[in-house]
C-alpha cells in the first residue's frame, strides 16, 4: 500500500476538518468500487457451486451420504449441510 500526504492532496479545509479527527494518525480510505464477495475474482465460488450442485444430483440419483463424503474427500456432515 503506498501512502500519500494528505496536505498534498486534499484542500486546506477538508484536511483540517480531519485534522480535528485523526491529527498526527494514519488514516485508511477504502476504495469506491463495490466489493466483490467471497471467491469471485478466485473463481472459487463458482468451483463450489458447481460441486455442490453435483453432490446434489448424485444424492438425489441415490447416492449415500458415506459414498459422497468419500468420493469428494468431505465429512459426512457437510456433506449432509450441502445437501439439506
Amino acid at each position: 500500500m503506498k501512502y500519500k500526504n494528505a496536505q498534498d492532496i486534499l484542500p486546506d479545509k477538508l484536511l483540517k476538518e480531519l485534522q480535528t479527527y485523526v491529527s498526527g494518525e494514519t488514516l485508511y480510505i477504502p476504495n469506491t468500487e463495490s466489493k466483490k464477495q467471497w471467491g469471485e475474482s478466485s473463481g472459487a465460488r463458482s468451483y463450489y457451486k458447481q460441486r455442490n450442485a453435483q453432490i446434489r444430483e448424485k444424492y438425489m440419483q441415490g447416492g449415500t451420504l458415506e459414498e459422497l463424503a468419500k468420493e469428494y474427500n468431505l465429512s459426512i456432515d457437510s456433506i449432509r449441510k450441502i445437501i439439506y
